[in-house]
């Protein structure tokens, strides 16, 4: 008896566990987060968070993996276009499950200009509701947080494929 009782508490924590948030829309309040980060130089395990970032206008690129074809893409598209991105006031940050080590590692060999977020936990990928439990990896999403704290833009199907989602996240960043 004791041990269907334990099966089935577990069955619930799991379940419970594994809830995925209801996506956001702009205007919603972005959630509180605080994830390690690495860059070209450095690994930072203490992190950065949305309340290191309160009056300041950030990007976040979630994207499924480290060292893939369509996430290089992804990475250095944004790298070639920080100059536009600092001319906006806009803070650039890459998000995926990989270590902050392989972040050390991929943003050195490809020169990358900005912090990539290590969210090995998937909670801030759960609660954005980009995590893909049976892949155990991110969708390529991007989202934009204002000063407030607030979504300014959101893309959950953003693609590599051809330039016209990087285009359309341009105009959008212009308009503000």
């Amino acid at each position: 008896m004791k041990s269907i009782s334990l099966s089935i508490l577990a069955s619930i924590i799991l379940i419970s566990g594994s809830t995925v948030s209801a996506q956001y829309k702009v205007g919603d309040q972005a959630p509180e987060y605080k994830l390690p980060y690495a860059t070209k130089d450095t690994i930072i395990f203490d992190g950065i968070g949305s309340k290191d970032l309160i009056g300041k206008r950030y990007l976040l690129a979630f994207y499924p993996a480290d060292w893939s074809g369509g996430c290089t893409k992804e990475v250095c598209s944004f790298r070639d276009a920080m100059t536009d991105f600092d001319n906006l006031n806009l803070i650039v940050m890459g998000v995926s499950v990989d270590s902050p080590f392989s972040h050390f590692h991929w943003a050195n060999d490809e020169n990358l200009n900005f912090k990539l977020l290590s969210d090995q936990t998937h909670k801030l990928g759960i609660t954005m509701g980009v995590y893909d439990d049976q892949r155990g990896m991110f969708k390529r999403s991007v989202f934009v947080v204002g000063p407030s704290g607030k979504f300014e833009y959101i893309n959950y199907n953003y693609s590599v494929k051809d330039d016209n989602d990087f285009n359309a996240l341009k105009k959008a960043l212009g308009n503000k």
